[in-house]
Formats: C-alpha cells, structure tokens, sequence
C-alpha cells in the first residue's frame, strides 16, 4: 500500500493555473508552475476544498462505478446517514434501503447503525476515566489526517474507535458470510459515500492494517438512478436498523448529540476546524469531554460528493428524523470490544518538517524570515504558492526560486534596466567626447 493514496486529483487538461485552488487549501498542498496546478501529495488530506472551489473542474475524486458490482457474487451497500437527506419528502430511511437493492445491490447495511454503536463505544470510554480528555472523533478522515501532520501534539486525544463506516464494513461482512456460506473475498462492501477523504481511507486507512471495506461508490453517482427507483420502494419506509441517534450523524453535531452530554463541542468547515484544533492545542478546551470535527460544512451533508444543498440537506434529516426510535443499536457488553478499535496507534507524520536536522531545520527558518522580508507580504498567489511564506519555504526546500515572485523580479528587471542605461550612458558620454576630440583634430 502507498504511504500517500488519494481519492482527489488533477485533470491537467482542464487546469488553467488560474489559482484558486492554492488559496484555499488548509495544508498549502498546491502549487501552479507553469500554468498548471501540482497537488503535493505528501501534504494531501483529501478534503475536497479544492474540487468545491475549481472553476473548470480540474480536480476530480477519483472513485469506483456501480460497475464494480459485477466483480463480486454477493454485494453489500454501505450508505452513509448523509445519504438520506438526498431526496425531498423521505418518509424513512428503509425506502433508500430498499431502492439499494432494486438497484443491484444483495444487501444494505446502514452505517447509521454501526454509528450508534460507535456512540455507545464512545460513552463508555468517556465514562470510564481510561480516556484522555477533550477526546476528539476520528469518523472524519479529513481531520484526522490534518491531525497527524499538523497537530502532533493532540494525536493521544484521538478517539481509538473505528469509522462507523469501518465498524459497518466489519459487521456487514461477517453478516454476508454466515448468512451466504461465500468466503469474505467473493463478498463485496461497498460504501456510499459523500466525500473523497473517506474515499481514499479505504486505501490509505488510518489504525488498521486494511480496511473492511472493497471500495467507495460517490453518492452523486448512485443518486440519479436510485432515485429513479424510489417510488417502487414507498411501502418499506419503515424497514430500517437505525434509530434517530445514527441518522443525525449525517450532519454536524449529530454525532456529539448522541453522547447525551452538553460537554461536547461540534465544529464544521475546514477553517473553523483548524480554529478548534488550535485552541486545544494550547489547551483552551480543557472542560471539554469530547471533540466532534468535520472538515465539510454542515458535516458529511456538505460533502463534495453529494448532490443536495448543505443546509437544505440538514433540514431534511432533522424532518426526517423526527418519528424515528432514539435507539435501535447498543452494545450488549460494558466494555468495548476490541475489534472495535484501531489495531495500531497513529503516528506523527512529519511532512511539515524543514529538515530532520535540527540545526539545519532553524538555519532554513532563519532563511525563510529572510526571504519573507524581501516580499512584499501580499500573499497574491501569482508566484503559484498560497502565500509569500510558502514561496519562502519552497526556494529554502528547492523546489522554486525568488524570481517567481513578480514583485521580486519587476524590481530586479528596474535594476537591470537602470544598470543598462547608465551603462549606455557612460558609452554615449565616451563616444561624444571622442567625437568632439576627432573634430578638434
């Protein structure tokens, strides 16, 4: 598996460099050189900022098509809460369910059960005092990734839990097999999903070894000809494993709602996010129990990969979730299963880094605030870095040089061309005098 696997990525033969994405990425992962756009990969967190603000759609989520049901014997569908706040006067979420199968799928297996499960996982873990605390969630691939090269420091307040995308895969899998008598491998989970970032984590998961999920299908894909089927599905509205609990997660604060504790804080939007992040770092948020983050507004309803507006969307689960049970999904044991839980800690992922050497690492710096000065500070973006300390970062790695900056190289091409003229003045001064001399001869 490749360190740095991405769902999001570049058509170059769309890219017109015109640099909107630099400026909106959280990690200052772009960069436009010779008129296109260059995602760093090592600095990617799939977020998705950058498809939402391309003009001429140049950045793309790279996911699978319904065709990939045709590879397995029996398939499974994931979809994700966010998946019902799609369609208009949704009576219950087992319309969906139903619209799945009738659009080739064997089975469904909601995540907003799994979802519920994660909560209850989550209270017991609060309640038991073992958990460093504000505990911040990991359901968002996006921050968690953002966390690990970004936020060393708050990487012990991650929730140890699996995705409830995740801990639906693992269920959804294990059902399928006794239920089938089929191996896993002839077994296909597919997750629906709203984003990119939770797309790639099937590639690049975070905690586990693999994930338990084959691939990640966009809603937006699924959604034209699910929707089509709805209405043969109207009289199994109510067939459904999920209660009001797991659908809410589909929209931000649903998920710190079900932890039935007022010591919750719930962001969304990336930069609203990054706020957050920073406030606990510099501990801020002490009385705080649990952190709940998401790097789309409005939560996975305001996914890339979805179809409806946000805030449209968010109305529709609170309608949606109205006549719902709070509950259909609770652990039946005190303590958390382990095979809830990641199989390994994450790690502090150093691409931010100037040098591995420290000594070398504060002499970079030291050129940086150099460079910085030589800049004009307006961070335009016409040098094909976000902002001027960017540019400065990348000539002290190598990767540009500070003619780039065309404030820097207008006033180089000022001096050249002062330089040139006194240098054909003193020639016209020398060549007058030797005329004068030649007449006076």
């Amino acid at each position: 598996m490749s360190e740095f696997f991405h769902s999001v990525t570049l058509d170059r033969d769309k890219c017109l460099g015109c640099t909107n994405c630099i400026k909106r990425c959280p990690t200052s992962a772009i960069r436009v050189q010779e008129g296109k756009a260059r995602i760093l990969s090592e600095r990617c967190i799939d977020c998705g900022e950058c498809i939402r603000v391309c003009p001429h759609h140049a950045k793309i989520a790279v996911c699978e098509t319904l065709d990939i049901l045709d590879r397995y014997e029996y398939t499974v569908a994931l979809p994700a809460p966010s998946l019902y706040a799609q369609f208009n006067n949704l009576e219950g979420p087992g319309t969906v369910v139903e619209g799945l199968k009738l659009l080739g799928f064997d089975d469904v297996f909601e995540v907003a059960q799994a979802a519920e499960l994660i909560s209850d996982a989550t209270r017991k873990l609060i309640n038991s005092g073992k958990a460093p605390m504000p505990m911040i969630s990991c359901a968002c691939p996006t921050i968690s990734r953002l966390i690990r090269i970004r936020f060393p420091d708050l990487i012990e307040y991650m929730s140890p839990l699996l995705t409830p995308a995740e801990l639906a895969g693992k269920l959804a899998r294990e059902k399928a097999c006794r239920e089938t008598g089929l191996p896993p491998e002839k077994i296909g989970v597919i997750f629906l999903t709203p984003c990119p970032a939770k797309a790639a984590s099937i590639n690049m998961p975070l905690g586990l070894d693999k994930s338990y999920i084959d691939a990640a299908i966009p809603i937006k894909e699924v959604y034209p000809r699910l929707v089509g089927l709805m209405h043969r599905a109207e009289d199994t509205c109510d067939i459904s494993d999920s209660g009001r609990a797991g659908v809410r997660w589909g929209s931000s604060g649903g998920e710190a709602h079900a932890l039935l504790s007022d010591l919750y804080l719930a962001a969304d939007g990336i930069e609203n996010c990054i706020k957050v992040l920073n406030d606990l770092e510099d501990e801020k948020l002490n009385y705080i129990k649990f952190v709940e983050l998401n790097a789309c507004p409005g939560g996975c309803v305001g996914g890339v990969l979805q179809v409806e507006n946000p805030f449209l969307a968010k109305t529709k689960i609170k309608s949606l979730i109205r006549y719902m049970p709070p509950y259909r999904n609770v652990l039946d044991t005190q303590e958390v299963p382990e095979d809830y839980r990641w199989t390994y800690k994450l790690e502090y992922l150093p691409v931010m880094e100037l040098d591995t050497d420290m000594e070398k690492a504060f002499q970079k710096m030291d050129e940086i605030e150099r460079l910085i000065k030589k800049f004009p500070g307006l961070d335009c973006g016409s040098c094909g870095s976000p902002s001027c300390r960017s540019l400065a970062e990348d000539i002290v790695r190598g990767y540009s040089t500070e003619e780039a900056c065309v404030f820097v190289l207008r006033d180089e091409v000022h001096q050249i061309a002062n330089s040139l003229s006194r240098i054909s003045g003193i020639q016209l001064g020398r060549k007058n005098t030797a005329d004068a001399e030649t007449k006076e001869d």
